[in-house]
């Protein structure tokens, strides 16, 4: 629907936060003919994020700059001249651009990177996310509706496939390569304590470590298993994360943040999220984990260290 009822030229959207994504649970339970894995997960976003924010731009092109604490290795893993060019922001404009048939209005965009990058929370699956939203508010003035945010996934396949789940940033079931994404009717609210030891860990090599790939899949999620923090985490402690035992291989030092994550008083489970090296601690309440996230931070200093809510869906 090249165009349909766009109408270019919105005002400026207000800055969006870019959730870190948390694979509570991550079964791989096989693989297809062409490659890709098959993934039963249950994901959770925290209350913490990159941002992503623009200003209209005085020439044709979007531009971006990169800030916050993680914009360097960004631009150390993007590359070039351009260290931004690449970055999957602007592929995702350009991407929503041509779907819609519609030439975006030049965006002067700022990403503050605050998420580690090659982390295992999502933070370039997140960041392409908000730019589809933003793009979206940019190009037609407005927030998209529920029959084009179903659009708006169609084009988030195409980026990556953490990408469409990122683009409601709500709790959800995934499966198949990642791109089916269920979102759930209810979940308790709690805290989150996530830690990385200060490495980055490429995907493609946790994945090839894999010693099996048709792995048991995921226990039935009830509506009785969502009704308390405390039956979420007792249905958690029946899961596991198979990427754990190949990351580990690869980045010894995740064992070193997972123990310490497990002996915190408060902490309910502890985990790496996805293909690592974040990994997270569940707390009942934010005044625990901040508690934690500090003295956590003074023993090791070299962690990149953060508490977050999680909220609850009615």
């Amino acid at each position: 629907m090249p165009g349909a009822g766009i109408s270019v030229g919105g005002p400026c959207p207000a800055p969006l936060l870019a959730r870190a994504k948390i694979n509570y649970a991550l079964h791989v339970t096989g693989r297809r003919a062409d490659g890709y894995h098959l993934l039963q997960s249950l994901v959770a976003f925290a209350e913490f994020g990159d941002q992503l924010s623009a200003e209209r731009a005085a020439g044709t092109d979007h531009a971006l700059t990169l800030t916050g604490p993680f914009a360097g290795a960004l631009a150390a893993d993007t590359g070039g001249d351009n260290p931004a060019g690449d970055n999957l922001v602007l592929r995702a404009l350009a991407a929503l651009a041509r779907a819609f048939g519609t030439a975006l209005p030049p965006l002067a965009l700022t990403l503050d990177k605050r998420l580690p990058v090659a982390s295992g929370i999502g933070g370039g699956s997140a960041d392409a996310a908000a730019a589809l939203r933003l793009g979206f508010a940019a190009m037609t003035g407005r927030a998209a509706s529920e029959s084009e945010m179903a659009r708006l996934a169609e084009i988030a396949e195409t980026l990556g496939a953490d990408v469409p789940m990122c683009l409601t940033s709500k709790p959800a079931l995934v499966s198949g390569t990642g791109t089916e994404v269920t979102p759930l009717p209810r979940f308790p609210g709690h805290a989150v304590l996530l830690a990385n030891p200060g490495l980055p860990v490429a995907t493609p090599q946790v994945f090839a470590r894999l010693e099996r790939r048709d792995n048991p899949p995921l226990s039935p999620l009830s509506d009785r298993d969502l009704a308390s923090f405390d039956a979420l985490v007792a249905w958690l402690e029946q899961t596991r994360n198979d990427l754990e035992a190949p990351a580990l291989a690869l980045a010894p030092p995740i064992a070193d943040v997972l123990a310490a994550l497990r002996v915190a008083p408060g902490t309910r489970l502890a985990r790496m999220s996805g293909s690592g090296a974040t990994c997270f601690a569940l707390f009942a309440g934010i005044e625990e984990a901040e508690r934690e996230a500090r003295r956590l931070a003074a023993q090791h200093p070299g962690w990149w260290i953060q508490a977050a809510p999680v909220a609850a869906v009615a």
